[in-house]
């Protein structure tokens, strides 16, 4: 596994140029796969940095005992791309090509069969998982419900053709005809229903071809395709307080954990933290307030900036809201929103004495800049991926 790392550091330093020739390779090798791939220009630039991310992570993972489960999880989602095995052979070729133009001489013949060998592992853990899956590789869902919140938020309320089995706060990965081969997940907001359907709440994104489609084209009637549920940030039943702490349509897994609460009320305080950037982004508030009207073991604190201030106020104040509030070593503390809120809030709260294992929330990377919907999960690997955390030495970061 050193082998790998101490190559992959190599790579990193022309991180822009090995994806970019990855991609290059693998199209001219293989034009029959460029189809399953988003066909604009600034999806494909996205998707170049999803393929680091995924690089990233397999390398960071690649000698501890999460990478199998987690590859088996990608291999059975990876079916709604319509991968084949012949697939994997094309991208492990282009791969390996990749990485040997990005590494100049380092690239050894120890190298090669290092990395030879570690690419054929992981293909063969997700394709056998792909093969062994009796779950279908989509599942069609028509739109029954569309509501607006302002210009750049919308809640569809989905009915899948088959019963999507799921977890109060996992996500599904969403693809519409309307923007065809692009993919992005989004939390389911409720706990499981007898009718089935679901509902998924989408923020607008400037520049987010999908998002801006869900929100302000899609209309009842309609047919997407959801892929299966992912995420591992679900309730934990321990008999010990809680606190959730949801930043913008965060509030959707939150809220889905919520219902499952209400069903089988604890034995214990549940205290609620809604941040938002301005009171028009607290959408759900009457429910809010109704749940808390309802049951006196949810104690409820809305943050957001004052008017006329910065939106960063609202992280502000968020961190003087909790440091008011005490018995934290006591918590399960759960987190949702942007990837930056949530990792700064996990730091905040760990400082505050929240045992670290007691912190939950989905470890994906960072979707920043335009076009992106919301964090992804770490199920999209090469055909659709997170964006990683990496600086580009060309001078634009992401």
């Amino acid at each position: 596994m050193r082998i790998l790392k101490s190559s992959f550091a190599v790579v990193e330093r022309r991180a822009e140029h090995a994806v970019k020739y990855f991609y290059t390779h693998l199209f001219w090798h293989n034009p029959d796969i460029r189809g399953l791939f988003p066909a604009a220009a600034l999806d494909m630039e996205r998707q170049r940095d999803r393929l680091f991310a995924a690089l990233t992570h397999v390398i960071a993972h690649i000698d501890d005992g999460t990478l199998v489960p987690y590859l088996r999880d990608l291999g059975r989602d990876h079916r709604k791309f319509l991968a084949r095995p012949e697939h994997y052979d094309a991208v492990g070729a282009s791969l390996l090509a990749a990485l040997a133009e990005a590494s100049g001489p380092a690239w050894t013949p120890a190298v090669e069969k290092a990395w030879s060998e570690a690419y054929r592992a992981i293909a063969d853990v997700m394709t056998a998982a792909a093969a062994q899956s009796h779950d279908p590789p989509w599942w069609d869902a028509e739109v029954v419900r569309h509501l607006r919140y302002g210009a750049d938020i919308g809640v569809l309320t989905l009915r899948p053709h088959q019963p999507l089995p799921y977890l109060p706060g996992q996500y599904v990965s969403v693809c519409s005809a309307r923007v065809p081969a692009t993919w992005r997940t989004y939390s389911v907001a409720n706990a499981p229903r007898a009718d089935h359907t679901l509902d998924l709440h989408v923020s607008r994104i400037d520049g987010g071809r999908l998002s801006s489609a869900l929100v302000r084209e899609v209309a009842p009637g309609e047919v997407l395709r959801l892929g299966s549920a992912g995420g591992r940030v679900t309730l934990r039943r321990e008999d010990r307080p809680a606190t959730f702490i949801a930043a913008g349509t965060g509030w959707a897994p939150v809220r889905a954990m919520l219902e499952e609460l209400l069903a089988r009320p604890p034995g214990h305080d549940v205290r609620l933290f809604v941040v938002a950037r301005d009171g028009a982004h607290l959408y759900d508030r009457p429910l809010i307030d109704a749940y808390a009207a309802a049951h006196p073991w949810l104690a409820v604190t809305y943050i957001t900036p004052a008017p006329g201030r910065p939106r960063n106020e609202a992280t502000a104040r968020l961190a003087t809201a909790l440091g008011h509030r005490g018995l934290w070593p006591d918590q399960d503390v759960y987190l949702s929103g942007p990837p930056q809120f949530v990792a700064e809030t996990a730091s905040l709260v760990a400082g505050l004495g929240a045992a670290p294992a007691r912190i939950f929330h989905d470890a994906v990377p960072a979707n920043t800049g335009p076009g992106h919907d919301r964090p992804l999960g770490f199920g999209e690997w090469f055909l659709n991926r997170p964006d990683p955390h990496w600086h580009n030495p060309g001078g634009r970061t992401r």
